[in-house]
Order: C-alpha cells, then structure tokens, then sequence
C-alpha cells in the first residue's frame, strides 16, 4: 500500500492547536485575575464583644449578625486622625445607605469619653443611624480587644503612648467575619485606611489630604457583601 494513502495533520492544525492552547491559557489568567479582583479574602472571625455605646445600650458582636459593619478605634478628644476617620465613616454611611449597615467605633479613652460625651460627639458630627455605634467601656478590656482584632492601640500604661491608635479599619460581613480584599500582588490587605492622603496611590497619609482611595474600595466591597 503507498505511504500517499496516510492521512497526514494539516499544517493548518499544526497552527490551531497552539492557538487554543495559548487563548486558554490567557483566558485561565483572565479568569484568575478577575477572580481575585471580585472575591474578599476571610481574615478570621470577628472577636467577641461587649460594650455600651452613646445611647446607653449593650452592644455584641452578636447583637450585629446579620448585617456588614465596620469597626473602628478612636476617641472623641482625638484632634488628628480621629475626625478624618469619622469624616471618610460618615462619607461611606451616606453613601450605603443600608439599614443592614452599621458601624462600630470603639472609643480608647474611656475615661473621657462617657455615654454623654460620645451621644454628643455623635451629634456633633451628624449621626442619624442606628447601627452607628459608639462604645464605651473599661480601659484594659478595649486594650484586650484591639490586640484581638489586630488593630494597634497604645499601652494604657504609658502615658506618651496610652491614646495612640492606628488609622486602620476592619470590615465585617454578615457572618461576623472580618473580610478584606487582595492587593495588585494577591495579597490581602486584611484591614482597610480610615486616612486622607496627599496622593491618589494613598501612600503618603495627610490630615487634609484630598484622595481617600480605600474609602472607595470600602464602598465597593461593603456592596458586594450586603448582596
């Protein structure tokens, strides 16, 4: 039998097969790219709490299951980062405006800041939800949960360093876990800046800085969790 009867591959296939290769490949990347961009890493479980806030009420973390807040560390006398946190809170609050958001900002300085000095720095700035809450409570306990949740605040016992804090904001989902998103490098960030900034890239923290880049991020991933 002549070797002509063989079936021989194209040389058009020959070109085909690598092509499809090569557009699943990059449509793998795509998809893993696209798959970090839209999904929210699982930092841990939100720690357990108990506290008072400005309305005289116990809150837990129990207490807020079921709905995506956000937790910060403040105090009310605070005349740096404090109010640009509350500034970009206030900011992401109007922007949501969810009755299944909430926020949480724990205060570091209770022995200044009472129930009535929190309801009327929340007046002060213009809260009007109800699942804002500013607590209150014993010093060592706050000290204790900020540990928990990773989130620096000074040693209590030092007197230069008892009232600083990080600017740093956790974002918690309706399970009562703290979620975050990845990074450029598929990192995740695990907590979120409360900060202004002097640049759009948010690397260079100002008090009146005009860019607020995680604010925006803040709002789209709160979004994406109360779907």
């Amino acid at each position: 039998m002549s070797n002509n009867n063989i079936p021989k591959k194209s040389s058009k296939s020959k070109v085909i097969i690598p092509l499809v290769i090569l557009a699943l490949l990059f449509l793998g990347i795509g998809f893993g790219m696209s798959y970090f961009k839209k999904s929210l890493y699982t930092v841990m479980k939100v720690p357990d709490f108990e506290l008072t806030d400005q309305n005289n009420q116990k809150i837990k973390n129990k207490d807020m299951l079921g709905k995506v807040y956000l937790v910060e560390f403040f105090f009310s006398k605070c005349p740096t980062i404090c109010p640009v946190m509350n500034s970009n809170m206030k900011a992401i609050e109007n922007e949501i405006n969810n009755s299944h958001f909430g926020i949480i900002s724990i205060s570091i300085d209770p022995e200044n800041d009472s129930l009535e000095a929190l309801k009327l720095h929340a007046n002060k700035i213009g809260v009007t939800s109800p699942n804002w809450h500013f607590l209150t409570g014993n010093r060592d306990y706050i000290g204790k949960l900020a540990d928990q949740f990773n989130i620096y605040v000074g040693d209590k016992e030092d007197e230069s360093e008892s009232l600083n804090h990080s600017g740093m904001i956790a974002l918690v989902d309706r399970d009562g876990n703290i979620r975050c998103r990845y990074n450029k490098d598929r990192m995740p960030i695990l907590y979120y800046s409360g900060l202004n900034y002097e640049d759009a890239e948010g690397k260079i923290p100002k008090l009146t800085g005009k860019y607020h880049p995680d604010r925006e991020i803040l709002i789209e991933d709160i979004r994406k969790l109360l779907k």
